[in-house]
């Protein structure tokens, strides 16, 4: 038998709808072909994580590793952008005294 993923949004509506207490928890399993001990887990999840919902400064994991990442490009950027700036400046002097030599 294949399994099945389910989504986020999924499993709330699952979870949310064995809370509201209209279904037997074991008539709710069956309707979506689910056992009961992964409906208890999801209701725990949910119950276990559900505040973060309200946090207002809630970064996931990815969010956080693509601002690391971020800050690390714009330093690099930085970096090269001096770099690039000496190596003209460099540059034009010793054109200048290249010139002068000519003369």
């Amino acid at each position: 038998m294949k399994r099945r993923k389910w989504s986020s949004e999924q499993k709330l509506k699952i979870v949310l709808e064995g809370l509201s207490g209209q279904i037997e928890i074991s008539k709710l399993c069956n309707k979506y072909q689910i056992s009961q001990p992964l409906y208890y887990h999801w209701r725990e999840q949910l119950l276990h994580f559900g505040h973060q919902a309200f946090e207002t400064k809630n970064i996931t994991k990815k969010e956080k590793r693509l601002q690391n990442e971020n800050q690390q490009l714009k330093q690099i950027i930085g970096d090269l952008t001096i770099e690039l700036k000496k190596a003209s400046i460099y540059h034009e002097k010793k054109e200048i005294l290249i010139g002068n030599r000519k003369k």
